[in-house]
């Protein structure tokens, strides 16, 4: 059975830096028959479809956001553009939990949640945080771009999961310093060491002067910093 392909793929964590319990993150548990990390405990996301290339957002990417994403292209696949990844991350966060971050303006084809509401989806709060490429072996593999949104961005109620499908259960927003009690893959653990140490920075979230790449493309891991 030959290898499967690396798709790519886009993460939302979602910062709830006002909450009574302290900073808190947004996850819900994947179903225990899933074929990829059952029962394990995720940030909202998934892969990439091929309608999230030419989404018009209300805003254009910061540089900030757009310069990282470009980093280090897979040579076995045209790589998605900026713009994709986002359109991604937006798009899964809106189907998985119902929550989104947007101007009004016209939604995109397709994106009910955004049409219902009267709204165009927004970069501009989106921080690049950190990069993995799932290791050989899996049945699945992914090069997963993880994206920062501080939970001020929001449009509406944030803890209204009502229009959320159901490919995520127990949505909720954890503390940060319960999140690590929950059955996590192991390369959430290491992403919510690095949302702690921006989570405790005063002021507005900041883009980090690099993001971290954990490189499964080969047999031997590596790691690197996107700048």
């Amino acid at each position: 059975m030959s290898a499967p392909a690396i798709r790519d793929a886009a993460t939302v964590i979602v910062l709830d830096r006002s909450a009574p319990a302290g900073p808190s993150v947004l996850m819900g548990q994947r179903g225990a028959t899933a074929a990829f990390m059952p029962s394990k405990y995720v940030f909202p996301g998934g892969a990439v479809d091929p309608e999230d290339a030419g989404v018009r957002f209300a805003q254009t990417l910061p540089e900030t956001l757009r310069r990282p994403l470009m980093a280090e292209p897979r040579a076995d696949a045209a790589p998605p553009s900026p713009e994709t990844i986002v359109a991604t991350a937006l798009r899964e966060l809106a189907e998985e939990t119902g929550l989104m971050a947007g101007l009004p303006g016209a939604a995109p084809q397709g994106w009910t949640h955004y049409h219902a509401a009267g709204l165009r989806p927004d970069p501009a709060g989106l921080i690049y945080l950190f990069r993995a490429i799932t290791p050989p072996g899996r049945s699945r593999r992914f090069d997963a771009r993880f994206l920062l949104l501080d939970a001020e961005r929001l449009r509406g109620d944030r803890h209204d999961f009502s229009s959320a499908c159901d490919e995520l259960g127990h949505l909720h927003w954890v503390p940060l310093q319960e999140a690590r009690r929950l059955d996590l893959p192991f390369i959430t653990e290491v992403v919510l060491a690095e949302i702690t140490r921006l989570a405790a920075t005063p002021g507005p979230l900041q883009a980090p002067d690099s993001v971290p790449f954990f490189d499964n493309r080969g047999p031997q891991p590596r790691f690197a910093r996107l700048l």
